[in-house]
């Protein structure tokens, strides 16, 4: 097997490009252990990597860190959790329940806007509309101003004041863990 002379040139710039680009990089062995658990183990500390499905095949959920990291989203979603969701953004900070009746023909419905991500009395909005309905077809939509607003308000940031009490109770005790480990 003859290789040509333009064949062997065209494999030597491969190689320097790929040499370059730094997708050959030569490894220390004593930074990288030799075992896969201990190597995975250093890039999850150092913050490098990441999983797809955290607890595979062990029965149990994943931990998702966005909503479940914020004490008032939590709080907001656990308080109005009787009521059907029609809209949530966790990003832009809005949750918008659907119509929810009581007992008699008045139902209302939530929007609850966050400014803030500290537990604090300006850091929630909510609006609470109201739609009376004399017949189907007949129907009145405006926004109240009832102290439910209010009541919504105190309730949500006292739940949230909780969480945010057991989280830092909780991290402190996985810290003490990990410092015995």
């Amino acid at each position: 097997m003859k290789l040509s002379v333009k064949t062997v040139i065209l494999v030597w710039i491969c190689l320097f490009f790929l040499q370059t680009c730094g997708i050959y990089r030569p490894v220390d062995a004593k930074k990288y252990p030799p075992q896969p658990e201990l190597r995975v183990k250093n890039n999850i500390e150092e913050g490098r990597g990441f999983t797809l499905m955290s607890g595979f095949g062990k029965n149990k959920g994943g931990e998702f860190e966005f909503a479940n990291a914020n004490p008032l989203w939590r709080a907001a979603l656990d308080t109005i959790s009787f009521m059907p969701l029609l809209s949530v953004d966790y990003g832009g900070g809005l949750i918008i329940t659907d119509w929810y009746s009581g007992e008699n023909n008045d139902s209302i419905k939530l929007t609850i806007q966050f400014l803030s991500n500290e537990i604090r009395a300006d850091a929630v909005k909510i609006k609470v509309f109201k739609k009376n309905c004399t017949s189907q077809v007949d129907c009145k939509i405006i926004e109240s101003t009832s102290t439910i607003n209010e009541e919504l308000r105190v309730a949500i940031l006292k739940k949230a004041a909780k969480y945010q009490e057991t989280d830092i109770v909780k991290n402190k005790k996985e810290r003490r863990i990990k410092d015995l480990n």
